[in-house]
């Protein structure tokens, strides 16, 4: 899960660059994401229309939801307990909660005796929530009481009405869940780091012609993903790692090496692989860098697409990737 402490000096910088406030056109807007989109008037406005049409038709304005005697926040902080437990950490990070209002909320459930709140006892330094049996019973029925809600949407539309908003929901769904990606500098020792890392390494392995294997590949070590030698970079959402990419740099030449590229088959589509990219390339210019570079297998035609409309030309063999077929560059400095 996401750890604190990740963004040194340089990041921070990187960071405070990102959020300034920007001038175009006349329109001065804050940016929160990770590179600068303007976004229309009209485009805000059907969001807040949206978000006001869910939270009527769904119920989140009642304080009783679904008829039960506690708020659509404290049924949904239920619902997230999983049936073995969770940390109060995880819990926090996927809901977006603040510390104090999370633990307010769980003295809450506490005192209705749905829920109870200890030390791990592998690691006394987590607390773990965990159901009772009168929290498990009261899931059953918000599950129930849902299942009713959900009915009642679908049941006044025909067929083909159904059928459209399930695909279009599932559309937002995956939407809503990529503009909650942040994209952070990470210890490749960090456990997030890991998880990126060894489902990058098992992705390769299946889709390559011979396997992969790192050791024979060139190296991108912890120490070389490390600033000041390099950087790895790990895009997160609800608590749980997304995707990730890293630098190796060179500050003789002034080129920077892409590496580890990555992103979860469930946010594929979403843009992030661009995202992860185009703050490689941010993070690699504040550092002085001229010139990026990557490589690339043949299996991967995505990515070949990817760098073609990122800015990247394909050029001669750069090193001896024997995991390679593709190199290319892209100039920093234009």
């Amino acid at each position: 899960m996401r750890s604190g402490g990740r963004v040194d000096a340089d990041a921070a910088k990187s960071s405070s660059m990102q959020r300034r406030s920007i001038a175009r056109g006349g329109l001065a807007f804050t940016d929160f994401s990770d590179y600068c989109q303007r976004m229309e008037r009209g485009q805000i406005d059907v969001v807040r229309r949206f978000n006001r049409a869910v939270t009527q038709r769904v119920g989140a304005l009642d304080d009783e939801y679904l008829s039960r005697d506690r708020s659509l926040g404290l049924s949904r902080l239920l619902w997230e307990i999983e049936p073995d437990g969770s940390e109060v950490r995880v819990l926090r990070s996927r809901l977006g909660l603040d510390s104090g209002y999370l633990s307010r909320q769980l003295r809450r459930l506490e005192s209705d005796g749905l829920v109870t709140t200890d030390p791990d006892p592998d690691d006394g330094r987590v607390r773990k929530v965990r159901l009772t049996k009168t929290g498990v019973a009261e899931r059953a029925v918000l599950d129930r009481a849902s299942d009713g809600l959900a009915e009642s949407i679908l049941d006044p539309l025909t067929d083909s009405q159904r059928g459209r908003l399930v695909a279009a929901m599932t559309e937002v769904g995956r939407l809503l869940l990529a503009s909650q990606v942040r994209i952070e500098i990470t210890d490749p020792r960090d456990p997030d780091a890991r998880y990126c890392l060894r489902a990058y390494f098992e992705e390769l392995g299946r889709r390559f012609d011979t396997g992969f294997d790192p050791a024979r590949s060139l190296s991108a070590s912890d120490e070389e993903m490390t600033l000041p030698d390099g950087l790895l970079l790990v895009a997160s959402a609800q608590g749980s790692p997304m995707g990730c990419g890293a630098l190796k740099l060179d500050p003789k030449t002034r080129i920077a090496e892409v590496k580890r590229m990555w992103a979860s088959p469930d946010v594929r589509g979403l843009g992030l692989g661009r995202r992860i990219l185009e703050r490689l390339a941010d993070e690699a210019i504040i550092r002085g860098m001229k010139t990026l570079r990557l490589e690339t297998n043949r299996t991967l035609a995505e990515a070949r697409g990817l760098y073609e409309t990122a800015g990247f030309v394909e050029v001669e063999a750069f090193n001896t990737e024997q995991y390679a077929h593709h190199w290319f560059e892209r100039n920093l400095e234009r």
